[in-house]
């Protein structure tokens, strides 16, 4: 079927229902899944320790800075949006753009990434669980039996949120996303106004707006590169706004629209929590300071019981805090899956991966298979990597995903310039927002992702590290968790090229195929 064109020369696909519960989501909800999915309380807790390793004192203007090329991306996913609201996102965006080959690897790159996140934020969901009923014998052993146990619990209930219905998640996410927010804001001007106050504490140092200012304070480029890539780890998963276009109201504005908010209100929560708490904290490596290794996983709860207090009130909004980073990690548990299981669904209803994980359920309207499957191979990942090397190859494998997210945060990037290409220079909002912006946000993130790699080769930059036989090089587990997923990719797509040809002959999916319903529900 021939691709159809507006009046104002944007190309447009032509848009088939694959069974989702369309209209279900607003503007508001999908904002809410968005900025969900980055789990802020959980991403803040477990990466400002290395943020502040990299930059010191100007990790807020490192949050600027890391959120230009997230902005610009985040206009792609827009613009792409707009032409074609598949759930498939940059698998079915990168295979119009460029081919089947490209498209395919796009949607590996989303489905490495999520899996390969559940392991750790099932561990914080453990953890933080005892933490909150004063278990500390427990719930600072990070590989311990019970919080094993609770993770995996985690997992098997936030797929059967994922499971019964989109508007159930909905619902559950704002709750827990209104709660993670206004700690956070609370959590930030307590900490200002004890910092600035007549008696600060003795680790205070006086909060400066140069802290915003990226130049001065002998930092070198080096260092605000890899600043920038743990912030880019931070900010991801906005692109779940877009991921359930398919399920929300005006589908082709509503997600693009989402998906920019969700970032604007990532950018001023990361700013004003990270400006708070290093004033209170300080940089320094005894107690409370931020750059004490002995709290490297776990800043939010340490710095919350110094800012509150131990008083009555003080002590409950420490618990609350522990609470708020309790459900933050349940809550990005559940929106991983979420645009896991419709990345799925799109790639078996154009028969890229086997048709069983196009089937929806017929009252729930969700994704079935797709979504237990996530659910499984997420407690398996679990499981292994909980029982290899003390459990470091999870914190390993949070840090290789940065290079997944370069990836297809940027093809998604140059999939809407290359998209559009006939029709960019009929105006100059669509030169800029079509091109010039999205171009840029791929060119960075592609940047950031090759640095990732090379510096991710040196074994003193993982927790874990492979020897190789007879060469004792030293490989950093990082690295080697990165091409090893790429690998288990390379894998799954000659199976399906041999057994399934028919997507990779160009049969399915071209620039012009409208959007599919799957073969069977």
């Amino acid at each position: 079927m021939a691709t159809s064109t507006s009046s104002d020369l944007q190309p447009v696909e032509e848009y088939k229902d694959k069974g989702l519960k369309g209209g279900a989501l607003g503007l508001v909800s999908s904002v809410v899944m968005g900025v969900a999915s980055t789990a802020p309380a959980y991403s803040l807790a477990a990466t400002l320790f290395f943020v502040v390793g990299a930059v010191l004192s100007k990790s807020p203007s490192v949050a600027l800075l890391a959120f230009v090329p997230m902005l610009l991306c985040s206009i792609g996913y827009s613009e792409m949006n707009k032409a074609d609201p598949d759930c498939g996102t940059t698998f079915t965006w990168a295979t119009r753009a460029f081919g089947p080959k490209t498209g395919w690897a796009g949607g590996w790159a989303i489905l490495a990434a999520d899996i390969l996140v559940m392991a750790s934020l099932a561990q914080v969901a453990g953890q933080y669980m005892f933490l909150l009923f004063n278990a500390d014998g427990i719930g600072d052993n990070a590989t311990s039996i019970y919080v094993l146990l609770v993770g995996v619990g985690w997992i098997v209930a936030m797929s059967y949120i994922c499971y019964r219905g989109i508007e159930v998640s909905a619902w559950f996410q704002r709750i827990l996303l209104t709660i993670e927010i206004i700690m956070l804001l609370v959590l930030a001007v307590t900490a200002l106004v004890k910092a600035t106050g007549s008696h600060p504490p003795p680790t205070a140092v006086q909060p400066s707006f140069s802290w915003l200012w990226p130049f001065g304070g002998g930092l070198t480029l080096s260092d605000f590169v890899s600043g920038i890539i743990l912030m880019l780890f931070i900010y991801w998963g906005w692109d779940t706004a877009v991921s359930v276009n398919e399920e929300t109201k005006d589908k082709a504005k509503t997600p693009g629209r989402a998906a920019i908010i969700s970032t604007v209100i990532l950018l001023l929560t990361y700013v004003i929590v990270i400006f708070g708490i290093q004033a209170f904290a300080g940089f320094g490596s005894k107690g409370i300071g931020l750059a004490n290794p002995a709290h490297e996983f776990d800043v939010l709860s340490v710095a919350g019981s110094a800012i509150f207090g131990s008083g009555g009130f003080g002590t409950f909004l420490s618990r609350l805090l522990i609470l708020m980073v309790l459900t933050s990690a349940s809550a990005s548990t559940q929106t991983t899956i979420l645009p896991t299981a419709r990345t799925t669904l799109s790639m078996a209803a154009y028969k890229a991966i086997p048709k069983s994980f196009a089937k929806i359920h017929p009252r729930y309207l969700t994704p079935t298979t797709s979504t237990i499957a996530m659910g499984l191979v997420s407690i398996v990942l679990y499981v292994i990597l909980n029982y290899i090397a003390g459990g470091n190859p999870i914190g390993d494998a949070v840090t290789a995903i940065g290079l997944y997210i370069a990836f297809y945060y940027g093809l998604t990037a140059f999939s809407c310039v290359w998209y559009y290409r006939k029709t960019l220079t009929s105006s100059a909002r669509n030169l800029l927002m079509q091109g010039i912006l999205p171009f840029l946000g791929g060119l960075i993130m592609y940047a950031a992702g090759i640095y990732s790699l090379q510096s991710d080769w040196v074994a003193t930059n993982s927790l874990t590290f492979w020897t190789v036989p007879g060469l004792r090089w030293q490989i950093g587990g990082i690295f080697i968790i990165a091409v090893v997923s790429a690998l288990v990719g390379v894998l799954g797509f000659i199976f399906m090229r041999l057994t399934a040809p028919a997507f990779f002959k160009k049969e399915t999916l071209t620039r012009g195929t409208p959007t599919l319903v799957p073969d069977e529900f």
